[in-house]
């Protein structure tokens, strides 16, 4: 009934394969440059469009003299008391986590108490809007407290989230199995008093409840229900375990220097003591490695290794999919997959086999032109070859690299891209695509002290030309020791309409009216809706990635085109939140079918290409000329050289989610490996795994996206029909009118 929106962490292929470059070649570029006397004024929300936002948006992003000048000043105006993370009136301190989720309690229970003694007509017209507050409480403290256990750096701090989300998780489950809120519903929805005067979205959030019940064995004896609630629990410890424990059984290889060569030589010096070179499995060393030591037995131990997760991951692994099984069939699921799939765009595991091997077979073609142009090139280099006839796994990125640098050596480098991607330039461009495509602007605006994580973290709020202040973004996006390398956002609160008696309750609380839209909202992002006058807490996003500060204080961090379509694609899922104002919480923003919530993200990966798009921001850092779109062209030509066996890779990691998501991992000779490997050989994969590996240990996303991983796969086929059939291809890709149009009908 009530669900902790699962935040989007390390959410699909595009956010989970784009982490850092080992090489930053573009450290020591120089930047524009950016006055430290101009003068910071407030950020307006009453000129839209305006020019100095616009301008102050570059500067904070691309001059750090500038960013500790706007801090500082603006910090000055501000009160010297220390606000909470997120200006949370309760998280000034570790533990305020604990009486954040108290207070939380407390509420929640009252909330419960109103629902569970509803009598009258009116106590059940309320009721959908009651348990749909319900359920925000709860989100509030889930969904902020998992971003800080996995974000913050602090470790008390961690451990204080942790607790917090514990806590809330676990009431959250026995609600879910507490019978007198499903009857009180169902008896309200049977009403036509009652469910007659609902709204659409109340109409839409009571189904959405009921349905939910229903997957939670609530017409079960109690015994089944308890059972329910713990299994629950277990996967939630073991998902989120899964996910931060992840290690290969060798964490180094030691080699003989001679045995590198093709790789960085500068490298291998570091990497050398004693006369052995001491190499890492996982991470950019490995990748480096793989693409680019011309010895394939070394490239095949680099390869195994990196693919070989510690035998208590996969002991870990099997057993959440073994829970997921035990809690499906106690729902009365044949599978895990069937019960996520239930509420989704595709329905049922064999509508989404279908559109794999559909996919699979559209996609073989591709596939084996690539992999014989592979070949070719192995064939050619037979001398340092053993198999010359066959192409391995440890084989492809080698070559792969290999075809690609001698198509790049007749081009322009890579780094002469990026002169015209700083990132605040890009910044600047996302927030001028969206003015004109649907009317919001970014704005720079001061943070108090304590509210942010780290001092680097930029908060952006999102204004709207008809409708004010529609949300906040927080901006974590440079690198920094100990920080998770991948890109990731983070809905940590969603849109929904505060009630007038949730106000009147507050005041009484807070004891006067002036502090009580503050307090309502735990002290966090709200706004009244200018046309209505109504009050809505704001969604508040969490956008984290990973890229390298230039080494130079007054140079800016040029981006690498890779890094533009993260960028891009991350902002789709920010720009979902932020667009998706709702009355009720349980239908805003991405809380959506699973396989629909990576729609906007894909698609905002077709706007980064269209040459109308680039054309309003992408300019040279130094001469400020516009970016030549023929390099973009070009630069276009060779990601996609290799579409074929990246999209069969990304289907065979959908059909293995959706085996091990099956009634497999019910039968008492389940073995997680086994599996793995009897879907990444031929023929269904082209490649023939080598024995042994137990990649399976490193996929996290078998927790969040459990049997949804087909999503991404699922969403790009859509995106592409919207971006032909709404903005013609790139050609209405800065319309107004077709931007309206998308915001409106999808």
């Amino acid at each position: 009934m009530i669900r902790a929106f699962r935040t989007q962490r390390w959410i699909c292929p595009t956010c989970v394969y784009r982490q850092r470059r080992v090489q930053r070649g573009l450290a020591n570029v120089a930047a524009p440059s950016l006055s430290e006397d101009v003068r910071l004024p407030l950020a307006s929300f009453t000129a839209p469009g305006s020019s100095c936002d616009d301008r102050i948006l570059r500067q904070i992003f691309d001059s750090q003299p500038f960013w500790r000048e706007f801090s500082r000043r603006h910090s000055a105006q501000l009160s010297s008391r220390r606000a909470g993370l997120f200006r949370n009136k309760y998280l000034t301190h570790p533990e305020g986590f604990q009486e954040f989720a108290a207070a939380t309690l407390q509420k929640a229970q009252k909330i419960v108490a109103e629902v569970l003694e509803a009598s009258t007509v009116e106590d059940y017209k309320l009721i959908v809007r009651d348990l749909d507050r319900l359920s925000d409480l709860l989100c509030r403290v889930i969904d902020l407290a998992d971003f800080v256990r996995v974000t913050h750096p602090d470790r008390e701090i961690q451990a204080a989230a942790t607790k917090a989300y514990g806590l809330m998780f676990e009431y959250m489950n026995v609600l879910n199995t507490t019978t007198g809120l499903n009857e009180q519903l169902k008896r309200a929805a049977a009403d036509p008093l009652i469910g007659g005067t609902w709204s659409e979205e109340e109409r839409v959030v009571a189904q959405i409840l009921m349905r939910d019940f229903s997957k939670s064995a609530i017409d079960l004896p109690p015994a089944e229900r308890q059972k329910f609630v713990d299994l629950s629990n277990d996967i939630s410890q073991l998902g989120s375990s899964f996910v931060d424990s992840m290690a290969p059984e060798k964490e180094y290889l030691a080699f003989e220097s001679s045995r590198l060569k093709g790789m960085d030589p500068v490298l291998v010096g570091q990497l050398t003591k004693w006369g052995k070179v001491r190499l890492p499995v996982v991470g950019p060393t490995a990748g480096l490695a793989l693409r680019t030591v011309h010895d394939a037995d070394v490239r095949r131990e680099i390869y195994i290794a990196n693919r070989t997760a510690m035998r208590s991951q996969i002991q870990i692994l099997e057993k959440m999919l073994m829970r997921r099984a035990e809690l499906a069939k106690l729902s009365g699921y044949g599978s895990f997959a069937e019960m996520a799939l239930t509420d989704k765009m595709a329905k049922s595991p064999e509508s989404v086999s279908k559109f794999l091997h559909a996919l699979s077979r559209d996609n073989a073609a591709q596939v084996q032109q690539e992999l014989s142009e592979l070949l070719r090139l192995k064939r050619e280099g037979s001398t340092n070859c053993s198999a010359p006839s066959q192409l391995n796994p440890w084989d492809r990125d080698y070559f792969i690299s290999s075809l690609l640098n001698r198509s790049r050596s007749k081009t322009r480098t890579p780094d002469f891209l990026s002169a015209y991607f700083s990132l605040g330039t890009v910044m600047q461009g996302l927030s001028r695509l969206f003015t004109r495509l649907y009317g919001i602007r970014f704005v720079p605006r001061e943070t108090s002290p304590g509210e942010t994580w780290n001092d680097d973290v930029r908060r952006l709020d999102i204004v709207d030309d008809s409708d004010g202040h529609i949300a906040v973004v927080y901006c974590d996006l440079f690198e920094r020791a100990g920080k998770n390398p991948n890109p990731a956002h983070f809905t940590l609160r969603c849109s929904r309409l505060i009630s007038a008696p949730e106000i009147a309750e507050a005041a009484h609380e807070a004891g006067s009216l002036a502090a009580a839209e503050d307090a309502v909202n735990d002290g966090m992002a709200a706004a009244r809706d200018p046309h209505t006058n109504e009050l809505y807490q704001l969604p508040t996003i969490a956008l984290i990635c990973d890229f390298p500060r230039n080494a130079s204080q007054d140079r800016p961090t040029l981006l690498s085109f890779r890094d533009v379509q993260t960028l891009f694609h991350e902002m789709g899922h920010a720009v979902h939140s932020i667009l998706g104002r709702t009355s009720l919480q349980n239908v805003a923003g991405t809380r959506c079918a699973t396989d629909f919530a990576e729609l906007p993200s894909v698609l905002m990966e077709h706007f980064v290409t269209a040459p109308e798009v680039l054309g309003i921001f992408a300019r040279h850092w130094e001469t400020d000329h516009p970016l030549p779109y023929q390099m973009v062209k070009e630069k276009l030509s060779l990601d996609r050289r290799f579409a074929g066996t990246e999209t069969e890779h990304q289907i065979l990691l959908a059909l293995l989610d959706q085996a091990y998501h099956s009634a497999l991992p019910l039968s008492p000779d389940f073995n997680s490996t086994n599996t793995y490997h009897s879907i990444f050989t031929p023929p269904t994969a082209s490649l023939q795994e080598p024995k042994g590996t137990t990649w399976q240990g490193f996929f996290g996303h078998l927790f969040g996206y459990g049997a949804t991983y087909y999503s991404y796969l699922f969403d790009r086929a859509i995106a592409g029909r919207v971006w032909k059939k709404v903005f013609g291809e790139g050609r209405e890709s800065i319309s107004a009118e077709r931007g309206a149009r998308f915001r409106e009908e999808v």
